[in-house]
C-alpha cells in the first residue's frame, strides 16, 4: 500500500545530481573560500551544526554530517561509507530547499571534501599569520596537502614553499609541480624538521603509519601558524604534545569534537596538557575577536563540519543552476504536509 502525494501538482524542481566531474567543473578556490568566509563571520547556533555520528561495524563505517546554513538557502548532510578493509570510501551529500523541504540536490561528495578542508584551512590562516608573503612547510605530498598549498595560494602571496614526504619520489614530484604553479623558490626537504625550520606557516597533511606525530612542537619558531587535518579520529595522531602545549591559540572548526574525539587532544589530555581556555571556534577567528601577539603560536586543528560541506554544495549547485550542468533526476521525492 502507497501514501498519495497532494502537492504532487505543485512539485518543486527535479532534484539534480552533480558528479565528480561537474563539481571539479564548477568549483574554484576563491569562490569555495568567499563562501566559507560569509558563512563563519555570521552567528550560527550550536544546534544548526551538531556533532557528527558514526556507525561502526567489523572493518568499517558510515559517519554522518548535518547541518543548517546560515545562508537560509539550504540544510543538508554528508554520508560517508568506508571499509578499511577493502581500502574504499564514498562520499555522497544531499541538499535540502528550507522553505519547501524538496530535495534540491544529491552531489558525489569526494572532492566536496578536499575542497572544503582546504578552503577552511586557508581561511583559517589568512585570518592568523602575518600581513606579508608567507614561508610555508608542507608535510605530507598526497591530494590533501596538495589541496592545502592550491587554497591558501589562492588568497595570501607565499615566498617559498618547502615539502616533505618520506618517500623521496613524492616529494620531488610535489615541488616540481608547485614550482611551474605558483611559487618560485618551491623545494623537497630530507626532513620534516627541515622543511618547518624557519616557517611562518605549517601545513600538515600527513600521518605516520603507526600514528607516530609527524610535527614536532620543538621545531616551531615563535609566530608560527600550525594547520592540522590528518588526525579526526581517537586512534589517529599528528602532532605531538609539545605542538599543543606551546599553542597560544588553539582553533577548531567543531571545538567538542576536537577536544574529546582526536587522538591528539587525548593525548594532550593524557600528558597532563591543560587546553580548554585555549581552544577557540573558528567562527572567533575569522570574526577578529581573538587577539594573538607577534611571537603566539597559533594551532588550527580541524575535524572537518557539515556547515562546510553544505556551504560549499550550496555555491556549487548554485553555479550549476546558472551554468546548466549536472542531471536532473527522472523522479524525485515530493515533501508532504505533516
Amino acid at each position: 500500500m502507497g501514501s498519495s502525494h497532494p502537492e504532487a501538482a505543485s512539485a518543486p524542481p527535479p532534484t539534480l545530481f552533480l558528479s565528480d566531474e561537474d563539481v571539479a567543473a564548477l568549483a574554484d578556490w576563491p569562490a569555495a573560500i568567499a563562501a566559507l568566509r560569509q558563512a563563519y563571520a555570521q552567528p550560527t547556533a550550536a544546534a544548526a551544526v551538531p556533532p557528527r555520528s558514526m556507525a561502526r561495524g567489523d572493518g568499517l563505517w558510515l559517519r554522518g554530517l548535518s547541518a543548517v546554513s546560515p545562508t537560509g538557502a539550504h540544510m543538508g548532510c554528508k554520508l560517508i561509507a568506508a571499509s578499511m578493509t577493502a581500502r574504499r570510501a564514498s562520499y555522497l551529500v544531499s541538499l535540502f530547499d528550507q522553505r519547501s523541504t524538496a530535495l534540491a540536490a544529491l552531489i558525489d561528495g569526494n572532492r566536496i571534501t578536499g575542497i572544503r578542508t582546504a578552503a577552511t584551512a586557508a581561511l583559517a590562516v589568512d585570518a592568523a599569520a602575518p600581513r606579508r608573503p608567507l614561508a610555508v612547510a608542507v608535510i605530507g605530498a598526497g591530494f590533501e596537502a596538495r589541496g592545502l598549498l592550491s587554497a591558501l595560494a589562492a588568497v595570501r602571496a607565499l615566498s617559498r614553499v618547502r615539502v616533505y614526504s618520506p618517500t623521496p619520489q613524492r616529494r620531488e614530484a610535489f615541488a616540481a609541480d608547485f614550482h611551474r604553479q605558483l611559487c618560485d623558490d618551491v623545494q623537497a626537504s630530507p626532513s620534516a624538521e627541515a622543511a618547518v625550520a624557519e616557517a611562518d606557516v605549517v601545513l600538515c597533511a600527513a600521518r605516520s603509519r603507526d600514528e607516530t606525530p609527524v610535527l614536532q612542537g620543538r621545531w616551531l619558531a615563535a609566530g608560527t601558524t600550525v594547520v592540522s587535518i590528518g588526525s579526526t579520529l581517537p586512534e589517529q595522531r599528528e602532532v605531538d604534545v609539545d605542538t599543543l602545549a606551546r599553542s597560544a591559540l588553539i582553533v577548531a572548526d567543531m571545538p567538542d569534537e576536537v577536544a574529546h574525539d582526536t587522538g591528539d587532544m587525548l593525548a594532550a589530555r593524557a600528558a597532563g596538557v591543560a587546553f580548554e581556555d585555549r581552544l577557540h571556534p573558528l567562527a572567533d577567528l575569522v570574526a577578529g575577536r581573538l587577539v594573538r601577539g607577534p611571537s603566539d603560536i597559533v594551532l588550527y586543528k580541524s575535524v572537518g563540519s557539515a556547515l562546510q560541506d553544505v556551504v560549499v554544495a550550496e555555491m556549487l549547485f548554485e553555479r550549476a543552476r546558472a551554468s546548466g550542468r549536472g542531471e536532473a533526476l527522472a523522479r524525485s521525492i515530493v515533501p508532504v504536509a505533516k
